[in-house]
């Protein structure tokens, strides 16, 4: 989709995070074997990058440079299954993804954008803001909280690698946000966007039944009765949460299958990438995942050779005399003054 893939270039932000004196462009790249393995060990001398086809001489980055996660929830009516899962997986953002020397932010989305934990490398905290989450709203502003996601990552140290993680549909939902502005925003900062997305028809019924006793704040729940006369968990059952689930809420859904699929766009332009998940082991595999291949990727640059304000060049990495091994970067940039 070589619209989508144009909107984004990773040119002058680089120089910052990459001790670089001039501009590059920087691509991340992911190599695997056929069964979906990553590859390790090779050396520069081992790929060869291609700007519309055209080797370039190109720098491998060996520094493992610490990482700035935001990680963005929806929060909207359809996604309460989704919250409940979230719940214990704190700690896999935290030691798995972020992990040594990186930081967490928390910020969920539905009709407005809640910053709920600032950057911290404390995983009881990114763990707590995780279970206090709550469904609230009908809409998915997943630009504007993209937005507010670089603004947060805009203000960290240089040096440092910069992440969002969206747990979210695939398409937004009323944002004020115009799209031009975040892709604006994530060409600058050199950000990779990463999307764990579900089905908001199937998720409810993932879930086991909910009782009195889930419904109540996390501090002031039961886990089990302590003494005989102390108070009992209120295992009186609730109605099932199916989420919004009316008929003119399906219309709306299949009306909004014709916008744009933002998980596509920003994953593939920003050499991220985007899974789903319907139960909560397949989220905690999710996250796994993208943890290996973010601390596994060979960091490539080089310095653009200019062409005409404005124009696309694609961009691709091959492995010398490893036809068979699959590669993954970025698609590609757009020249800039």
């Amino acid at each position: 989709m070589r619209a989508a893939a144009a909107l984004l270039i990773f040119t002058s932000s680089a120089c910052a995070q990459f001790k670089s004196t001039v501009p590059l462009v920087v691509a991340p790249t992911t190599i695997t074997d056929s069964k979906g393995h990553n590859i390790d060990g090779l050396m520069p001398d081992d790929l060869i990058l291609y700007d519309n086809n055209v080797p370039q001489k190109t720098q491998m980055d060996w520094m493992k440079y610490p990482i700035d996660l935001v990680v963005a929830v929806q929060t909207s009516e359809n996604s309460g299954a989704v919250i409940d899962k979230l719940g214990g997986s704190g700690i896999l953002f935290t030691d798995l993804l972020a992990a040594d020397a990186g930081e967490t932010a928390v910020i969920s989305f539905s009709d407005e954008v809640k910053i709920h934990q600032e950057f911290t490398s404390n995983p009881d905290f990114v763990i707590h803001s995780l279970r206090m989450l709550r469904k609230e709203g009908d809409d998915a502003h997943i630009l504007d909280a993209m937005r507010q996601a670089l603004l947060m990552l805009e203000h960290r140290p240089p040096g440092r690698r910069r992440i969002i993680l969206m747990i979210a549909e695939r398409r937004d939902r009323s944002s004020k946000t115009k799209l031009p502005e975040v892709v604006a925003q994530v060409q600058r900062q050199n950000a990779a966007v990463y999307w764990l997305t579900y089905s908001p028809f199937l998720e409810p019924f993932t879930v086991k039944n909910k009782t009195a006793e889930d419904l109540k704040p996390e501090a002031e729940r039961i886990k089990v009765q302590t003494c005989a006369l102390c108070p009992a968990p209120d295992d009186t059952p609730v109605p099932f949460d199916v989420g919004p689930g009316s008929y003119l809420y399906a219309i709306q859904e299949l009306i909004r299958l014709h916008k744009a699929d933002l998980s596509s766009l920003f994953t593939e332009t920003t050499g991220g990438r985007s899974l789903s998940f319907l139960k909560k082991s397949a989220l905690e595999r999710a996250i796994q995942l993208v943890s290996e291949e973010v601390h596994r990727e060979y960091i490539l640059s080089f310095e653009p050779k200019g062409g005409d304000p404005g124009t696309f060049h694609a961009i691709r990495v091959a492995v010398k005399n490893r036809p068979e091994l699959r590669v993954k970067t970025r698609e590609g940039y757009w020249v800039v003054e």
